[in-house]
């Protein structure tokens, strides 16, 4: 008897585009999402969105709370969580870049109500993902959390966010390229459960982000469209996968052990994009696709060197030859590689 069974969970609306920040209201009135709001965000962001977004929400009939945070931490998520004991909200939206929204999307976890994106950036797929990225100390913890019930994303506001964000979540989809190689690897050779469907919107994706990169350009709104496009579609292959295996392999790891041995250095997607293209040359060796993916990521003015990171050469082989040791998650890192070929790749790719 055929027993398998799965559970996707998808966002209900996702409004993409010009000004749709003054639809807000009715963005989450059609989502039957009742009681009152909490708005959580950090300090630019409300200035940017938040604060329009609340006279939205007023005029809906809402009638909102806002919590202002300053970091990403598991302390913020306690301060959100002691707000809401008196706020009593319905739901939570999150306003800003990665911090705010995955704040809120953690706290909303914890309280079991809805959560509604509204990224001021697109610097990464957590807009639309069920996971929340939390750093503590030298680490980084991914903690699962349902998805928001719905995404409002200003093309207008995200094309204003500084242009090193954008480029970040460029870099953050086209390393999808190399996490779903490190996931049919896991599957082969681990039998870790594969999902035809969401590695093929994963990868589909970012061919499609690397091939439109010469068209992404500093000032332009539709380049914003395009990325924040790529990252929803991202995040739901990883809701379909109920994993975030479509958009997080070795260079994912790559990126964390970063953050533990250089923190502070470069932002999430550049990180992993640099990761892309050396996990890409221990994929395919010296002929493979690395140079499409460093090319792709040169267009948009993405870091493709150590030095365009600000990071060294032997923070690079550090990592590469380490970042095995940061989760129980198989990839072409395999229980690590030698000095010598973490070396070889960095070299060859121009990385060091």
């Amino acid at each position: 008897m055929f027993e398998k069974s799965t559970w996707i969970r998808l966002p209900r609306n996702v409004v993409v585009g010009h000004d749709v920040l003054s639809e807000a209201g009715e963005v989450i009135t059609s989502t039957h999402l009742h009681g009152r709001p909490l708005v959580v965000t950090s300090e630019t962001p409300k200035a940017v969105a938040g604060d329009f977004l609340l006279e939205r929400l007023e005029a809906a009939g809402f009638d909102p709370a806002v919590v202002v945070i300053e970091a990403a931490s598991f302390g913020a998520v306690e301060r959100v969580l002691e707000a809401a004991e008196t706020v009593e909200p319905g739901f939570l939206v999150g306003v800003g870049g990665g911090k705010p929204i995955d704040i809120a999307k953690m706290a909303a976890d914890r309280l079991d109500v809805g959560f509604v994106s509204v990224p001021t950036a697109a610097s990464h797929d957590g807009i639309v993902s069920g996971r929340g990225s939390v750093p503590e100390g030298d680490t980084r913890h991914s903690v699962a959390a349902a998805p928001p019930i719905a995404v409002i994303a200003d093309t207008g506001i995200i094309a204003e966010a500084p242009w090193e964000l954008l480029t970040a979540g460029c870099a953050d989809i086209i390393s999808n390229y190399t996490a779903v190689k490190d996931w049919k690897l896991a599957n082969r050779l681990k039998n870790v459960e594969y999902s035809e469907y969401a590695g093929a919107l994963s990868q589909m994706t970012a061919e499609l982000l690397r091939d439109a990169a010469p068209s992404i350009k500093r000032g332009l709104e539709e380049s914003a469209w395009i990325v924040v496009k790529a990252l929803v579609s991202s995040g739901v292959a990883m809701s379909i996968a109920d994993s975030s295996r479509p958009a997080s392999g070795a260079e994912h790891l790559f990126s964390h052990q970063l953050d533990r041995i250089v923190p502070g250095s470069a932002l999430h997607g550049h990180q992993v994009g640099v990761g892309s293209i050396l996990t890409e040359y221990l994929h395919s060796g010296a002929d493979g696709e690395w140079r499409a993916v460093r090319d792709a990521l040169a267009s948009i003015d993405a870091p493709t060197t150590a030095d365009q990171l600000g990071i060294s050469d032997e923070a690079v082989i550090e990592a590469l030859t380490t970042a095995h040791q940061i989760r129980d998650r198989y990839t072409i890192l395999g229980d690590g590689i030698e000095e010598a070929a973490a070396i070889e790749a960095a070299t060859r790719t121009g990385v060091i």
